[in-house]
């Protein structure tokens, strides 16, 4: 079973200096139908002003992972960790039993992220932060896990979830297989370009939740770029 998600049906919130789009329920947007898919419980799509972004605040008990689009995004945390991560690259932080962090676009241009929060396998632990680059050049025509907790992605940034981000870059005509296998939910969000996964036409923006198929298949219309999360049910 697939379902598409226009980016069209998205939820959305205008904030001046945030254009967010939420692919489910946050902040005031609300949709029971919405509310989270397996672990997988926020997946928003954010345009960050330049010389803007979010002030300190806190977070608990969440795997908060960023993936950068366009631009960059500078990490601040009551742990004293500093960072910049580009487009492409990803963050993870690991709320734990507690953080404060900001996150600002310092560029000079917008910055674009998707921010998607897992639950946790388990509540508490120590607060953790990290980033990593990871060259489109490195995933061209097949899925790369960015984030995970899973058994064999030592080359991932870790988090404390039965789950992993993956990204893909396809060149039109070209296709990516993921198998997905049984109990597990995804996720996937066409961040550039067209695709059909398994038969099922995306364009940017779109999300796809995808629930009992043993195979996922991404064949690209035009040059495509994509995020997939596999998470338990």
């Amino acid at each position: 079973m697939i379902e598409r998600r226009p980016f069209a049906s998205l939820g959305a919130a205008q904030h001046g200096w945030l254009d967010a789009k939420h692919h489910f329920s946050f902040a005031d947007y609300r949709d029971p139908a919405r509310m989270h898919w397996g672990a997988l419980r926020v997946w928003n799509d954010d345009t960050i002003a330049a010389g803007s972004g979010f002030a300190p605040h806190p977070h608990a008990d969440m795997e908060i992972i960023t993936y950068v689009r366009e631009g960059a995004i500078s990490h601040q945390d009551n742990l004293g960790n500093r960072g910049r991560t580009e487009a492409g690259d990803v963050q993870v932080m690991s709320a734990g039993s507690g953080i404060v962090h900001s996150e600002y676009n310092l560029e000079p241009v917008a910055t674009r992220i998707f921010q998607i929060w897992i639950y946790p396998d388990s509540r508490g632990g120590e607060p953790s932060w990290g980033s990593k680059p990871f060259p489109k050049a490195d995933r061209s025509g097949a899925f790369v896990a960015l984030a995970s907790g899973m058994d064999g992605d030592d080359g991932a940034l870790p988090i404390r979830a039965d789950a992993r981000v993956l990204g893909a870059t396809l060149k039109a005509g070209e296709s990516a297989d993921y198998r997905l296998g049984a109990g597990r939910r995804g996720y996937l969000v066409l961040s550039a370009g067209s695709a059909r996964v398994n038969g099922v036409a995306l364009e940017t923006g779109d999300g796809a939740a995808i629930r009992h198929e043993d195979l996922v298949r991404v064949e690209a219309g035009e040059d495509a770029e994509l995020i997939l999360v596999d998470t338990r049910e």
